[in-house]
């Protein structure tokens, strides 16, 4: 189970309600800016203005509490800085490569974990990653008239962006290759797989079998199969019990049989 839901929110040229003195709340106007918000400094002035979200960053313990209790009173979410037990949400550290956003989040059990985590991932991917995503979302119309089934697309992709595939999302300068992949792109593997783990553990999954347990359509697996190695298929894949492919399954699409480990 994950302890909180992340979420990525459009809030420029929205109200945002920022409180506080000093560099915790310097860092959160900075950040809402970034964001494209207009900050508001004054909380009757963001309940006024319709605000929904709302950052507070009082040194004192007391006028936290009492500012929180007034924004949630009011129908805003708040973070409040230094102080979990009295957020709604939190705040990850951003890696940027609009518009691709990846963030990493703790919960709040430590930022600096958070934000080393971003440095790592800061030298594996390129300054491109950005550019390969808007070159994507640019040929999508292509790509639906190339593969009109969502299933087909899917694998597409999946085939186009795993590790050393034609737009490989790690490579430097795969969004110039997405032109030609629009012209000559195949759909991927499609069928049936089968699957007979060697554990409860998803990391025991080859990488193989990983890639195609995420992109799979339909995923077959026995009872025993425990969430942890379910998890790592999509969330819109469709799941059933049992240990044969489903009837009249379309030849264009994935379907991946789960076995349990003996």
């Amino acid at each position: 189970m994950i302890e909180t839901l992340p979420l990525f929110h459009r809030i420029a040229g929205r109200p945002v309600v920022v409180l506080g003195e000093g560099e915790g709340a310097e860092a959160k106007r900075r950040l809402v800016e970034r964001a494209g918000a207009v900050v508001i400094t004054e909380l009757a002035e963001g309940i006024t203005a319709g605000a929904r979200l709302a950052f507070i960053a009082h040194e004192d313990a007391s006028a936290a509490e009492t500012d929180v209790a007034r924004a949630r009173a009011a129908g805003m979410l708040v973070n409040a800085t230094d102080r979990p037990a009295l957020c709604d949400f939190t705040v990850p550290s951003i890696l940027d490569r609009s518009p691709v956003l990846v963030a990493m989040g703790t919960g709040g059990a430590s930022a600096g974990l958070a934000k080393q985590l971003r440095l790592r991932l800061e030298a594996l991917l390129p300054q491109s990653l950005g550019a390969l995503a808007t070159a994507l979302g640019t040929g999508r119309a292509s790509l639906r008239r190339r593969f009109p089934e969502a299933g087909e697309r899917r694998r597409a992709l999946d085939d186009a962006l795993t590790a050393g595939g034609a737009l490989d999302p790690l490579v430097e300068g795969s969004a110039a290759a997405v032109p030609a992949w629009l012209e000559g792109a195949s759909s991927g593997e499609a069928g049936v797989v089968e699957i007979k783990l060697r554990s409860q553990d998803p990391d025991d999954l080859s990488l193989r079998e990983a890639r195609l347990l995420g992109a799979a359509d339909v995923v077959v697996h026995d009872s025993r199969i425990g969430t942890a190695v379910l998890d790592r298929a999509r969330a819109d894949a469709v799941r059933m019990v049992g240990g044969l492919a489903p009837a009249g399954e379309r030849a264009s699409s994935l379907t991946v049989i789960l076995k349990a480990p003996a």
